[in-house]
């Protein structure tokens, strides 16, 4: 629905459009602090994106040239050094990841809003422990998941492991950030569909949760980019085995781990320029396809 404004309100709204240069400029003429908080605010994003761009630009210099058909042999062996089994793993890794993370993420944050009572003392110890698990390290999580998944359930170095750890990891991630999409939705929503007779349940699977869909995928794509990028935490608990598992108790390699296996070992510099272009263009792809389901769901709601 379109806001209606009074009259007055609309004039008082015109001139700040029409300002011209000039006229901004005279404000800020009167106002030092301000045009320093400009120049400050527009350094500080030129920055921010000529930073992105020479990260971008580097890696794609470096590896593009890199790139070669046998890097995307079947198998891995000491003379193509595949990244294809490194790929494979790190889609089968992310998607159980977000399997065991997000619909317990998600139904905890709907719980901590939509049921829990204003006040709860349960509630804020759930919010104070998923702020404390944001902040460990990931080695940290390499090293639960290595003592309990790997040694004290005897899975040694698995696909399973791995996934578990990283969905441990993720989960406060995915909690807070849905959280806060749920809080952003109107309560007049949640009062127009009480006021026509639905219940809590189906507001919040039929109401809520659609209008807040692009803040749950917003969520999600950060978490994917933690998961893609670790390292450490799989380490300890997937291994480094450089081949695809015959099952999810096997051991394997992600994208990532195969780059710093090949950086570590100082034989293969330029392999790992090319690993890095390859999980860039994936971590840009994941990034657009949410967008672009987020944006449709945006459509779509309003």
């Amino acid at each position: 629905m379109e806001a209606i404004m009074e009259p007055g309100e609309q004039e008082n709204i015109r001139p700040i459009n029409r300002q011209t240069f000039s006229q901004r400029l005279k404000s800020y003429k009167r106002s030092p602090l301000s045009f320093f908080l400009l120049i400050l605010v527009s350094l500080s994003s030129l920055i921010t994106v000529l930073a992105l761009l020479f990260l971008i630009a580097y890696i794609l210099v470096k590896g593009v040239p890199c790139l070669t058909p046998e890097l995307f042999a079947w198998e891995y062996n000491s003379e193509n050094v595949s990244l294809m089994p490194a790929l494979i793993n790190t889609i089968i890794m992310t998607a159980l990841s977000l399997l065991i993370a997000g619909p317990l993420g998600i139904f905890s944050a709907i719980y901590l809003v939509e049921y829990a009572r204003r006040g709860n003392k349960l509630v804020a110890v759930i919010r104070v422990t998923a702020e404390t698990l944001s902040g460990i390290p990931s080695i940290v999580y390499g090293l639960f998941g290595f003592l309990f998944f790997a040694v004290t359930l005897e899975w040694s170095y698995t696909i399973l492991g791995g996934a578990m750890t990283l969905a441990i990891m993720i989960l406060p991630l995915i909690m807070r950030t849905t959280e806060e999409a749920l809080k952003s939705v109107p309560d007049s929503y949640r009062e127009g569909s009480f006021g026509l007779g639905a219940g809590r349940l189906r507001t919040v699977f039929r109401i809520v949760l659609p209008s807040a869909v692009p803040g749950i995928l917003a969520g999600v794509i950060l978490a994917v980019g933690r998961i893609v990028g670790e390292t450490a935490a799989l380490m300890y608990t997937a291994g480094t085995v450089a081949g695809i598992p015959e099952n999810l108790m096997g051991s394997g390699r992600t994208l990532a781990v195969h780059m710093y296996v090949l950086t570590n070992e100082g034989l293969y510099i330029n392999q790992s320029y090319a690993t890095a272009v390859v999980l860039l263009a994936m971590v840009i792809c994941i990034n657009a396809v949410s967008g672009a389901i987020a944006k449709k769901a945006a459509s779509k709601n309003k």
